[in-house]
């Protein structure tokens, strides 16, 4: 073992005068392993809400959306086929968009309604999996049912709740583009039957999204043999943006193409610039502790004079002083960086029994599923950020030893020894 390290960790174990010491240090350690826990957990906890996230938004969406500048899509079987020799795109299905009102006796609600091939759609979305109540297979009327037959319509959990619709019930469709009269715009009404009802966990979708069948919408909007556009699901979703841009150079300036990253923008800048503000701010944490480290020294420094002096007596370099306190106020940090971690990925991989736990305790409600319309509380560790975490915590506990170190090794033995 080299001597700057064996003296190093005998300097650790102060002596009974310098009790003080010993608490300064306990406390430095403490606070390094509180920083880097908070760290931890805080972007365990944000990671998992961004995944958490995406998986709804993805479940819903498509991750890439083709559409036509201005008008609707004539020619869209050809559109699929040229899209489907796309490198990484696995699935393609039309949709129909528009806004409509839903009437059920006396609640009215504004909706987007979108018309879909169930059968296509089962490749691209995750919709036929959100189903809670019902069928996705039944939005065409059945074959031999008769003329009061109605089509089918799948709505959203809470807009269902809002409604007070039921599998089976009633519910009219009001477009506000209907025929013209002579009075004028008249809108265009129409029943259908509630065929199924999803629960995708986002509050947005549940309360404002409503499904048919491509055909009927077709029919009900008056639109032909047209579409509204063509989603895809591609095979690798982090690398949307690529392929939306080399689909606008292909099919030209009357075609243009959207990603999921690009059409959820805004909330994704959001959880990004957040997590990384509170990586920040966590860090200041580490940085406080650090401060505690180098009081530490400065104070071990002071009490070390005598012995300073005599090993500098002895022949050892600036340099060698300079690394005896360097390695203790390193393996303060170390140590502070291992607590920290261990005790982080505890609580970060099982902190939903563990709020469990608190909520029995002290009868509180940290995390109410009515509000947050999430069905877990969501965790994800990332190595590379527990790594980033553990090199940050020492590379802080380094640099905090630096000055109070080159200090000790300015110490001239003369001066340390006049009083002794």
């Amino acid at each position: 073992m080299p001597f700057e390290l064996f003296i190093g960790l005998r300097y650790l174990k102060a002596k009974r005068k310098s009790t003080f010491i010993s608490i300064i240090t306990f406390i430095s350690t403490a606070g390094v392993a509180l920083g880097v826990m908070a760290l931890i957990v805080v972007l365990a906890v944000m990671t998992g809400f961004e995944e958490d996230l995406k998986e709804k938004i993805l479940g819903t969406n498509a991750h890439v959306v083709v559409l036509r500048n201005g008008a609707s899509m004539d020619n869209y079987q050809q559109v699929m086929t040229k899209l489907k020799g796309f490198k990484g795109v696995q699935a393609a299905t039309p949709f129909i968009y528009n806004q409509v009102m839903l009437s059920s006796g006396r609640n009215v609600s504004g909706v987007v309604l979108r018309g879909i091939d169930v059968q296509s759609d089962r490749l691209v979305t995750k919709l036929s999996r959100s189903i809670v109540e019902g069928s996705i297979d039944k939005l065409d009327p059945v074959m031999g049912a008769g003329s009061d037959a109605k089509p089918g319509l799948v709505v959203g959990k809470e807009l269902a709740k809002h409604l007070n619709l039921f599998v089976g019930d009633t519910i009219n469709v009001v477009s506000p583009m209907g025929n013209i009269t002579p009075l004028g715009m008249m809108p265009k009404m129409k029943p259908f039957r509630v065929a199924g009802i999803f629960n995708t966990g986002m509050y947005e979708y549940d309360s404002t999204l409503a499904y048919i069948s491509l055909a009927q919408a077709q029919a009900f909007f008056d639109l032909g043999d047209t579409v509204t556009g063509i989603q895809l699901k591609v095979a690798d979703v982090y690398h949307t943006g690529e392929l939306a841009r080399a689909i606008n150079r292909t099919l030209g300036s009357d075609y243009y193409a959207r990603d999921w990253m690009q059409m959820n923008r805004n909330i994704l800048f959001a959880l990004k610039t957040e997590k990384m503000v509170m990586f920040i701010i966590l860090t200041l944490i580490v940085l406080v502790a650090a401060f505690g480290i180098a009081s530490t020294l400065f104070m071990v420094v002071m009490e070390k004079t005598r012995d300073i002096a005599i090993l500098k007596s002895m022949g050892a370099t600036g340099l060698s002083i300079m690394k005896i306190f360097v390695l203790e106020g390193l393996i303060i940090g170390i140590i502070g960086t291992i607590l920290g971690v261990a005790s982080g990925l505890l609580i970060a991989l099982n902190l939903e029994p563990i709020i469990t736990v608190i909520e029995k305790v002290t009868g509180l409600n940290f995390f109410s599923k009515d509000i947050y319309y999430l069905d877990h509380f969501p965790s994800l560790v990332v190595p590379s950020d527990v790594v980033l975490i553990s090199v940050t915590a020492v590379l802080i506990s380094f640099i905090a030893t630096l000055y109070p170190s080159w200090q000790a090794s300015r110490m001239l033995p003369a001066e340390a020894l006049r009083y002794e």
